[in-house]
């Protein structure tokens, strides 16, 4: 081989050589950029297990808990909440003392409830027991005040009828041949040939719609009471008497909802066990309307759907055009004719799910999703100092302050977004924020318009606690009886009713009244009607008890 033949192969062999070296050099920096990906990945998950378990065994409240008394880590947050007068006041822990109760407090809580005495004597041949002469009684003294509690109790009570005959109709020498009865007027009882009455149906509606008791529990304490009831039973006897009396009121309602100007809307999950077409373990919904704080009228419908669909939307705010404060569903967007609000809440959780936690589930600090959190806390805090004023002062204290807040937090938005950060759920709530920002905005046109929409997740909350007890709805019939009680029992409690007496008194009066078709006659029996009986409304003692 001659020496430029052994060159040509050694340059062969080095070009080989290269080439296997730029090979195994792309493939390391495939798997440097998967094992890059993977880390990415990894951290997300990490951080998505963390936020699930504080959801879990973490506190449930909201609110921002600052570390001494600062406002803020971000100076340009601290700096516009200074210009704005936001800033917090240093908070000073007074040492624990123990202050006496003030007077009056136990006999308010205790006025109007019957009373009786229990009174101990001295037995009249009792002697001094020093020398053996009679005693005198020269006093009484009260030593305590108590409350005895009176477990319920179930009576047999039965209806006699009485019947008269005319002592002429019908006797020799009369002009009426045929003989005349008259039978004694009685009420009518809400379910036809049953032993259950207005009272008995009531408790049992308000036991698991206001209470949350599921009827399967129910059955178990009606057995200690001395009463076999079954939870079918219970459950026909809820249907039917929705469907026969209580449905007039509660379409009644949804009418009336639609009259308003502002109303909030949102949708919880239900399961329904035979939907026709769908496995048991599948979603349906239960639809919730509600009227804003600012209105009126105060009112919530539950409106129980197979599906989540825009046309259920659509189907409930038929003719509505005025605001809708709602989440970011879609669906929402379909309905024709209504202004959009969207919640400043379910921003804020969106950027709170963002925030990378520690080993200990402790917020780790300096992310841009506390960043943007401490701005929406700031438009929170504008609501808390504005929330007395009138609506048009209110709506020009938000142009003034609020106006500031949301330039500087959509410049901190479009900075994070251009960083192009590995955070999935950073990346998530930014694009949730730049895609509802006109919706979100919608607040400062009008001083009415709340910031957030948790006065309509309030009354979802009781409906969300007791579907943990009872689990599903077992038909369509009882999914729908479900929202027509939610809706009773949490208008009767916005309009400060005794649930269980309205529910009673609905019970008792509807089987009674022969003009149910007439809107007049169903007005006197809605929840804010000035002409219900007085037992149905809660007394001023227990109004403050409720606050408290």
């Amino acid at each position: 081989m001659t020496e430029h033949e052994e060159l040509l192969m050694l340059r062969a062999l080095a070009a080989k050589q290269a080439q296997e070296l730029e090979a195994s050099r792309k493939i390391i920096e495939e798997r440097d950029e998967k094992i890059r990906k993977q880390n990415i990945q990894i951290d997300n998950m990490i951080q998505a297990l963390l936020h699930a378990r504080k959801k879990i065994f973490g506190p449930s409240t909201e609110v921002s808990r600052q570390v001494d008394g600062q406002l803020s880590l971000f100076g340009s947050v601290q700096e516009l909440a200074e210009q704005l007068n936001l800033s917090k006041s240093k908070i000073t822990v007074k040492p624990y003392k123990r202050t006496a109760r003030q007077p009056g407090v136990r006999a308010e809580m205790l006025a109007g409830l019957p009373e009786e005495i229990e009174e101990y004597i001295i037995p009249p041949e009792e002697k001094c027991s020093i020398c053996g002469r009679e005693m005198k009684v020269i006093g009484k003294r009260v030593v305590r005040t108590e409350v005895e509690f009176r477990p319920a109790k179930v009576i047999v009570k039965q209806i006699v009828q009485q019947i008269a005959k005319c002592t002429d109709c019908g006797e020799k020498g009369s002009p009426n041949v045929k003989s005349h009865f008259r039978k004694a007027a009685i009420p009518a009882s809400p379910l036809a040939h049953s032993i259950a009455t207005p009272s008995l149906v009531a408790q049992v509606m308000y036991q698991k719609f206001a209470m949350g008791l599921p009827l399967s529990r129910q059955e178990n304490d009606w057995y200690r009471l001395g009463l076999v009831l079954s939870r079918s039973n219970m459950a026909n006897w809820v249907i039917r008497c929705s469907q026969d009396w209580l449905e007039p009121i509660y379409w009644r309602i949804h009418e009336k909802l639609l009259e308003c100007e502002l109303l909030h809307m949102d949708e919880t999950r239900i399961q329904c066990n035979k939907e026709e077409g769908k496995l048991p373990s599948s979603d349906s919904f239960m639809w919730v309307m509600r009227s804003a704080a600012s209105e009126k009228l105060q009112a919530a419908l539950f409106y129980y759907s197979r599906s989540r669909s825009s046309d259920n939307a659509k189907k409930l705010l038929d003719s509505y055009k005025g605001i809708l404060i709602t989440d970011a569903y879609a669906g929402y967007e379909k309905v024709p004719d209504v202004k959009r609000a969207l919640c400043w809440s379910h921003a804020r959780r969106y950027l709170i799910d963002s925030i990378p936690l520690d080993e200990k589930g402790k917020e780790i600090p300096g992310s841009k999703g506390v960043e943007g959190r401490e701005y929406i806390d700031l438009l929170f805090k504008v609501e808390n100092e504005i929330k007395d004023l009138p609506y048009e002062e209110k709506k020009q204290k938000r142009q003034d302050a609020s106006r500031s807040i949301l330039d500087a937090f959509w410049l901190c938005v479009e900075e994070t977004s251009a960083m192009h950060t590995v955070n999935e759920k950073l990346t998530k709530a930014l694009g949730y924020c730049q895609n509802q920002k006109k919706y979100l905005e919608t607040f400062l046109d009008d001083g009415r318009i709340p910031l957030s929409n948790n006065y309509c997740e309030a009354n979802i909350k009781p409906f969300a606690t007791a579907r943990r007890a009872w689990l599903f709805a077992d038909t369509p019939r009882g999914a729908f009886a479900n929202g027509v009680l939610y809706t009773l029992v949490e208008s009767a409690r916005a309009n400060k009713l005794d649930v269980y007496e309205y529910l009673k008194y609905l019970l008792s009066e509807m089987p009674n009244n022969h003009h149910l078709e007439d809107p007049r006659v169903i007005d006197r029996l809605l929840p804010w009607s000035e002409e219900l009986p007085e037992q149905c409304r809660l007394k001023t003692r227990q109004k403050k008890c409720l606050k408290q």
